[in-house]
This record gives structure tokens, sequence and C-alpha cells, in this order.
């Protein structure tokens, strides 16, 4: 019986053999330009890693039994040798989808098995031993290899159902339940201080049920509470935090939420997708796509640039809808001053320096400060109750701070009360779609939307002004903002969660990091409408959790999670290791941690929402981020002091070797990689805390003084986490 089934195995393999071979009169005529072919999918090949298959050990050898006869090894390998190295074999293989990057390795592979293997399958046994003997033909051994490797590479049996899968040619098919029914888009087009949003969120307010998407968390929150003071309850949803107009048993009709957030499976009246020009962002663009195409609301309002309006017609034609523009024109007048600013002595009131780079703020605000005026500071690593508070104080009439210094930051996601723009520079770091960082002028967009916030409406400045600090920079500016903003031509796209499972069934063996490599490299997008957005920061978290025993849909949401890729994942340094309780800022060391460890704390919060069983501390979390915030703040209201103690301790001439390992040891205790090697002056550069000019003042002072205090800090108290932890956790239950 046995033997009956071997040889009909042997038929089903010779009739394989035999179709393989009908190929070898149209593979032999092959010339160079079919190889030249397939010089593109190299880069794809070598994405592919080979399965390990561990080689048989078993003692009984049935095809030695059946032939009579033990191949010796020496045989053996001249065999396969000779079969690997033919012409017409190598481009057999490649009719097969086995490309030259691939041979390379499965040759090699299959050759190493069949050596190290105590006995062969039963069938390939029966073959060598023909060929041995003289009566098989070396040709005869590539049905055998081909089904090696299939096995040792799985995706030769399954490259169609990949190419399939990775097919985003029409993204609006992935959304069913927005395609059966009617939706009504309307587009507010219209530049900063235009009234658009507010004319949406009217809708929005008066609609039975509505969501708003925004792209910051301050506009969300800035939304949430608008809607329930004006009467609407509303509830936020962001990545980080949940809040109910009444209580999670009854949430409300109307949400308010960053756009990432957005949910698809939720049927609204209204929905409000604000800032549309995102939707060409290389990494957050995707978010926009997703809501524009997959909102389930009867009406969808737009907010956004006039540049989107092509864009937007072409993605609303791919849904068979129709795309209603309303126009608006700025509400105040903005004026582009005849000269620059020159020097901070002609700093007014209602003036906004904007920085590009934490230097400049650190520097710029020192220097408006020294010459007797308080100023307020936004920038994007601050924590969003710092922000509030900074803008409430440069907006209250009755506050002597009358000037502000910031980064673009305040571009979307605050009211202020702006009078007049100055731009300290017009050079800013950008991401290219690589992920890679690089220096540039800023775009029209970017220069429309941050003069813009000049002149507010109903303020104390309804008239804006803007200008330069250099006066080399004023023309430039004078002929950016002449310009209108370049139309969009694409829009973000990014793999689904799901698409990524349906890989890892294909490629069990594929880390979550290969197979987006995989899946990006495959893809089919529609250049004319779409982009693949940037997945450098989200193969890097992949990356550095590959060790960690996760399912695949945990995995890839852990990889979503807001983080610097800069920031090492180390949730261990929450809680125990992040200096808790903190201490009031000395310097802008301090200060540029305790806002690095803000942001540990907010994805201790994003991850909670998630898996509430691996983080269960959200709400003590909350409490040490209020904790936290305080502190930060009251180290931004005294900047210039942090600065002069930075300096003071840079003047110390035991400062270069000794100070910031002494004064800052307790970064390296909070999980953060030890401080750079080298002079403390050098890390301060390398790290963007100390600007070249900072350290020629630094180098004069020094000059000047014979001998220079030094500034120490106290060195870390020991305390028992616990001890402080219980005493919050007491704080919590009496309140």
């Amino acid at each position: 019986m046995m033997i009956k089934n071997l040889r009909n195995v042997l038929k089903s393999l010779e009739k394989t053999k035999s179709l393989c071979m009908s190929h070898f009169n149209r593979t032999i005529i092959l010339n160079k330009n079919f190889c030249l072919s397939h010089v593109h999918q190299k880069k794809i090949e070598n994405l592919f890693k080979p399965v390990p298959i561990k080689p048989s050990k078993d003692d009984n050898n049935v095809g030695a039994e059946l032939t009579g006869n033990v191949i010796e090894k020496t045989e053996l390998l001249k065999i396969l040798n000779k079969f690997s190295l033919k012409r017409e074999i190598r481009l057999l293989c490649m009719e097969h989808g086995i490309d030259e990057i691939i041979q390379q390795q499965a040759f090699p592979s299959f050759r190493r098995h069949c050596i190290e293997s105590s006995n062969l399958p039963v069938d390939l046994h029966i073959v060598l031993s023909d060929i041995v003997q003289g009566a098989g033909h070396v040709d005869d051994i590539f049905p055998y290899f081909l089904r090696y490797a299939k096995l040792i590479f799985p995706h030769l049996d399954c490259m169609d159902d990949l190419k399939q899968i990775s097919d985003l040619r029409q993204p609006a098919n992935w959304y069913p339940s927005a395609r059966v029914i009617k939706r009504k888009i309307i587009f507010h087009s219209g530049p900063t201080n235009s009234g658009k949003t507010y004319h949406a969120l009217g809708r929005f307010l008066n609609s039975k049920s509505g969501i708003y998407c925004g792209p910051l968390k301050l506009l969300a929150q800035e939304i949430y509470h608008k809607s329930n003071q004006m009467g609407t309850p509303c509830d936020l949803v962001t990545g980080e935090e949940r809040k109910y107009a009444k209580n999670e048993d009854f949430p409300s009709k109307h949400v308010s939420c960053t756009v990432e957030m957005t949910s698809l499976s939720s049927p609204y009246e209204v929905a409000v997708v604000d800032e549309i020009q995102q939707i060409k962002d290389p990494s957050r663009g995707w978010a926009w796509t997703r809501a524009l195409l997959g909102l389930i609301a009867e009406e969808i309002h737009v907010c956004g640039e006039p540049g989107t309006a092509e864009l937007l017609k072409r993605l609303c034609g791919t849904t068979g809808e129709e795309l209603e523009i309303r126009e608006y024109k700025r509400l105040t007048s903005l004026t582009v001053e005849s000269s620059a600013l020159t020097t901070l002595d002609n700093v007014q009131p209602g003036d906004c320096i904007v920085c590009f780079s934490k230097n400049d703020i650190y520097s710029v605000s020192r220097e408006i400060e020294s010459r007797g005026k308080e100023v307020a500071v936004i920038y994007g690593t601050l924590p969003p109750g710092t922000k509030l508070a900074q803008a409430a104080k440069f907006n209250d009439p009755n506050n002597s701070c009358k000037v502000m210094v910031a980064t673009d930051a305040i571009g979307m996601g605050l009211n202020l009360s702006i009078r007049r723009i100055v731009f300290y520079s017009l050079i800013k770091p950008t991401t290219n779609e690589k992920g890679e960082k690089e220096m540039d002028v800023i775009s029209v967009s970017q220069a429309l939307q941050i003069a813009g916030r000049a002149g507010r409406y109903g303020t104390q400045w309804p008239q804006g002004f803007v200008t330069t600090f250099k006066p080399d920079d004023l023309p430039t500016l004078q002929k950016i903002l002449s310009k209108s903003p370049e139309p969009l031509t694409q829009a973000g796209l990014h793999p689904t969660a799901d698409q990524i499972e349906l890989y890892a069934y294909h490629l069990p063996n594929s880390s979550l990091s290969n197979l987006i490599d995989i899946f990006v490299s495959l893809s089919t997008v529609d250049d004319s409408l779409y982009f693949m957005c940037n997945t450098e920061d989200f193969k890097f978290l992949a990356e550095m959790i590959q060790h960690v025993p996760l399912p695949l849909r945990a995995r890839y949401v852990f990889c979503c999670a807001p983080i610097n890729r800069k920031m090492p994942l180390v949730c261990g340094m929450l809680l125990k290791q992040i200096g808790w309780p903190f201490s009031i800022p000395k310097t802008i060391l301090d200060l540029v941690h305790l806002e690095a460890v803000f942001d540990v704390l907010d994805l201790y919060l994003w991850f909670s929402y998630r898996f509430i069983d691996i983080f269960p501390d959200a709400n003590l979390v909350r409490d040490i981020q209020t904790e936290l915030d305080q502190i930060i703040q009251q180290g931004v209201f005294q900047i210039t002091k942090l600065l002069q103690n930075t300096e003071a301790s840079i003047s110390s001439p035991y400062a270069d070797d000794d100070i910031f390992s002494t004064s800052h040891k307790k970064y390296n205790n909070h999980g953060n990689k030890a401080p750079l090697k080298g002079r403390l002056t050098e890390r301060l550069l390398a790290q963007g805390l100390l600007t070249p000019n900072m350290l020629q003042e630094l180098k004069k002072e020094w000059d000047r003084s014979s001998t220079s205090s030094i500034n120490s800090s106290s060195s870390d108290n020991d305390f028992d986490d616990s001890s402080h932890l219980k005493k919050l956790r007491r704080k919590r239950t009496k309140k």
C-alpha cells in the first residue's frame, strides 16, 4: 500500500516536471532584456526573509530502501552544484518568480538542506538516485527545488494575493457604510481669520448629532468647551483623554475629537473636518483622507485653504458625491510692513516674534525681558495647560505681558490677540517624504497660516501687520505672501490593520516592520490622487517592541502611538523612574527634561485607553500630569532666570567636565540615554540648547570675569516613590 502511494506521488511529480520542462524552449531563447525587466523587483525581493527549515534527522531512510542505493554526499554535492549552475535552470526560476536575489539564497539553502539531512524526501531520493545511475537528468531536480523554494519563501505562492491586498487605487471602497448613504459635502474655503470654521460650527451646534474632527488636542478641547457652554452637550475624545458632558453611561450625541480618533462606525447628522489642507501632510495626511472618505454623516463640512478645492472635487468624484464650495474672505485687513524690525528695541505691545527653533525662542525671550518687558512663550512641546495659560496671559488687556515669542505652534489651535507677526527667520526645519529632516524657506501655505494670526476680528487688534526681524528677509516674505498656496494634488494613505493582518496570514514568519516594508513596496497607489504616508516612525516602534510577545493587532496599535522616534520606548521609566515628585526647574535642561516627562505621561494615557489591563493607573497618571503642568508653567514664567542659571553653570571652570554629570545625573536614572561624550558646550550645541551666538556672548562674559560663581544644583534626594504614590492615592480617595 505504501509503495502504491509513493508511485502516485511520483506520477504527480512527473506531471509537474513535464509542465515545467515544457517551458524550456521558451526559456532558453530569453535574452538579457528578460532579466533586465526584473531589475525593478530587486529592492522588493530583498525584503523577503527565508523561513528556516531544519534538515531531517530521521534514521529511517525509506528512499534508500526503495532504490537499494545510498547516495554518497560527494556525489550528491556534484549533482546539486551542476544543477544550480545551469543557465537554463536559472532562467526557469525567473519564470516562476524566483528572482536572482532569491536564487542567491535558495540554491545554497537547498544544497545545504540536502547535504545535512540524514535522509532525503523519498521522491527526491529516487530522482537523485536515477541521476547518479545515469537513468535521469539533472534538470529533473527542478520540481523539487521549486517545492523547497516555496517553503522557505512563502510569498512565491501568494504574490498575486499580496499585490491584491496592497492595491490602494480605490480607498473609497474601504468604507462601505459611508458609500451606502447620500452624503452632502460642503467645503468652507478661505484664509485664516475668514470665519470659515465659525460657519461650519454653527451647523454642528444646531444639529441633532455631530462630530468635530480637528488637527490638535487644543482645538478639540476648545470646541468641547464652547459646545457645552453654548448648551450643546458635547464629549471630548483625543488619543490621551475622554471627557463626557454628563458621564460615560450617558454619552452625548456630539463629539469633539482629534482627527485620528474619528469614529467611522457611528452615524451623525453633521461632521466638521477642520484644516483639510493637512491631508497633504507626509506623516498624518492619511487621517484626513480616512475621515473625508469614511465618515457616516448626512452633511460633511470641510474647512481649509482654497488650494484644496480641486483635490476635494476629484476625491468626491471617486465616491460619486458632489462638492459644494462656499468661499470666505478675511474679516480683517493684513498689511505687510515696509521695514523690518531690525532690533528687539523696536518690539511693541501686541507683537508676536515667531521662531522656528527653541534656541531662538530662548535667546529672543531673554533679550526682550532684559529690556524690561514681560514675555509669553509658546512652543510645540509645552503641555496644553501651559500653552493656554501663556495665551491667556498675553490676551488679557489688563495683564502686564504684551509680547509673545512663539514657534509656528500658534498657526492652529489657539485664539490669540496679536497685532503684528514678526518672523525672526524664514528658514524652517521640515520632514520630507522619507522622514528626513531638511532646512528650507517656509512654504506659502505656512507663511499665510502664521501671518494670518495677526489682527483678529472682535479683539483689541482688529487690523493685522506682518514683518521680519532681518531686513534681508523682508523682500522674501513679501514675495511669499503675494502668492497663493500651490493647489494640493495628493491625499495621504497608510496601511490599515486589516490589510497588515492579511499580509501576516500569508507571511506568518515576517516581523511587523518587515510586513510594512513589503506592503509599501508592493502597493499600487493612484499617484494622480494619493501618496503613501511616511511609515518610518511606525517601523521604528515596531522594531523596538519586536521582542515583546503581542498579538499582531495589539502590536499595530502600539506602533500608532504618537511618540517621537528619537525618544526610546521604555515604559519602565513611568512613575518610578521619571523623577516624581517633581521640583521647579532651575535650568533650561531641567525644563526640557520635564517637557519630555510630560510626553511620556501622555503616552501612558494614550496606551491606557487601548490596553486598560496593562496600563491601569490612568487616573493616577493624570493627577501627576496636572502637577507637572503647573511646575512647567512656573518654569516658563521665569525662563530668563533658567537661561541665566544655565549660563552660570557653563561659565564654571569645572562645567565642561563635571557639572553636567553632577547636576543632571538624575536624567540617566530616569531611563534616558547617557549624555553625549565631550565638552558640555559641545553637547548643548548638539542638543540645540545653545546657539553659537550665545556661546560667543558667554565667552566674552567669562573673559571679563576673573572668577565665576558656580551655580551648583542640589543633588538628588533619595525618596521612596511608593510612599509618594500612596500619598497621592490618599488625596484622590479624599476627593
